[in-house]
């Protein structure tokens, strides 16, 4: 996580520390005036509005220690879609109580504010409907279980008629613990959860959730490019989004290809790269090729990379102007 946090009292900057390491983020930025002379601060220039311009699209979460009608006015003009802002958060220089004010569910706001809070001796305020009814909060639970919401539309119905009735969920994953309050098992109605990566639309208005539970693997001739490594994967995948890939994988041979490691970064997929000898020891039996063993001392690439960790093959081996892909399975369930 990447987090910037703003104090404006020197109180308020023994605060921002106290909440930094309560956070332990990977990435933490700290900013208050420059007349504190705070050496383990940046400095931040009024407007603070057009300060966070910036801070607001770098970070995965921003807390103020202050009022919340300065931080609400330092991000008013950059809010613009809930998928996409970053968690926001206030504390007040007391400590006394911790607020989300933004992405309470999908971005994490009242997850940090219920970590943050005993922390510090806060109290968290949280205000979303869902969890002041103890009903279930369909975003969040996508959110910390980093699922893909397909449409926000359907969310948001989802999410007001849980508030109302019981909605059912049809899983292609196993259940792993008792269904939260508004939810029920069902297969058909007139609004619905469906969790899996298929193309199916089991209700009438169907919030698709889709786990990253599917592996990629990829072989490829030396220098091919990005744009050929991308039409063969689009083969493979047909209708099933890219967002229930958890990772490409391939030899080790691969770990510096430019076209590989360019298609990865650009569509936010991790590369994972295994030895021969690792390859090699993925049981069952796979379309093999001498002259890809002689090359790297294994018969099949991608097939054997896709399976690595995975428990069934969806998509056997398929080349095409010298890539060849496979997509697999891995084991996933589902836990409230």
């Amino acid at each position: 996580m990447k987090l910037a946090v703003f104090a404006f009292t020197r109180r308020g900057c023994q605060t921002v520390r106290e909440a930094a390491r309560a956070l332990n983020p990977q990435q933490c930025r700290r900013f208050a005036p420059e007349k504190f002379g705070q050496t383990d601060f940046e400095a931040y220039a009024p407007p603070l509005a057009d300060f966070m311009a910036p801070v607001f699209s770098w970070a995965d979460a921003i807390l103020f220690v202050g009022s919340t009608g300065m931080a609400l006015r330092a991000i008013a003009p950059w809010v613009r879609d809930k998928k996409t802002d970053p968690a926001v958060l206030v504390v007040d220089e007391g400590a006394h109580f911790v607020i989300p004010l933004l992405s309470g569910h999908i971005g994490g706001a009242n997850a940090l504010a219920r970590l943050l809070g005993p922390s510090l001796g806060a109290l968290p305020v949280i205000t979303t409907a869902t969890d002041t009814r103890g009903r279930f909060s369909v975003d969040d639970w996508a959110a910390r279980k980093g699922l893909t919401i397909e449409n926000m539309s359907a969310a948001k119905a989802v999410s007001a008629a849980i508030l109302e009735r019981d909605v059912p969920l049809l899983s292609d994953f196993p259940i792993a613990s008792p269904l939260p309050p508004g939810v029920i098992l069902g297969k058909e109605g007139s609004i619905g959860i469906y969790i899996g990566w298929q193309r199916k639309f089991p209700f009438t208005t169907t919030l698709r959730l889709i786990p990253r539970v599917l592996n990629l693997g990829i072989g490829c001739r030396r220098g091919t490019t990005e744009e050929k490594i991308a039409a063969a994967v689009e083969r493979v995948l047909g209708d099933i989004p890219l967002g229930a890939v958890a990772k490409a994988a391939s030899i080790d041979l691969k770990r510096s290809e430019p076209g590989l490691l360019s298609f990865c970064a650009h569509r936010g997929l991790p590369a994972v790269f295994y030895s021969a000898e690792e390859l090699n020891r993925v049981p069952g039996d796979f379309p093999a090729s001498q002259r890809v063993k002689a090359v790297t001392g294994v018969d099949n690439v991608c097939q054997r990379a896709a399976m690595l960790d995975a428990k069934r093959c969806i998509v056997e081996k398929t080349t095409q102007d010298g890539v060849t892909v496979a997509l697999a399975e891995m084991e996933w369930e589902a836990a409230f």
